[in-house]
């Protein structure tokens, strides 16, 4: 993992934000350097601030660092949930790539109306994640511990 590692910005506050992120977690095959952080985060805020088309923007965000003279990049919305599935490997890379087939507006409407509804689809008494040393060591910003 490096500075240069893919950061996966959600919500900090939502069980279901934090369910995929379990998600992720427990389905990621050989490449464990995709990096968390909470949108509500000092890091979250700063990619926010740096981006002013994300001002109004309540969605996972997949940030990509800058590279090699490339400025960042931000996908957020469908895009950021399908960057996620082609990192996940196998069976879920498959599903990210085909997922491109849709049009963007029809998978992001699918999207706005999941994440509407995000704070309602997990229960409250839904278990929290216990993350090995190793993954909190991922966490940007606090979440588990001071990183980054």
């Amino acid at each position: 993992m490096s500075e240069r590692s893919a950061i996966l910005l959600f919500d900090g506050t939502c069980g279901f934000c934090a369910k995929s992120v379990q998600f992720v977690l427990t389905r990621e095959r050989r490449r464990h350097s995709l990096r968390f952080a909470a949108l509500q985060s000092a890091l979250g805020q700063d990619v926010q601030r740096r981006h002013p088309e994300l001002a109004n923007v309540d969605s996972m965000i997949w940030l990509e660092p800058a590279t090699d003279g490339q400025p960042e990049s931000v996908y957020v919305r469908s895009d950021a949930a399908l960057r996620t599935l082609r990192y996940l490997g196998g069976v879920w890379s498959a599903l990210g790539v085909a997922g491109r087939v849709v049009p963007a507006f029809v998978r992001d409407r699918v999207y706005d109306v999941i994440a509407r509804h995000r704070h309602r689809l997990v229960r409250a008494d839904a278990s929290c994640l216990l993350p090995t040393p190793e993954q909190r060591a991922r966490f940007i910003d606090g979440l588990f511990g001071t990183h980054g």
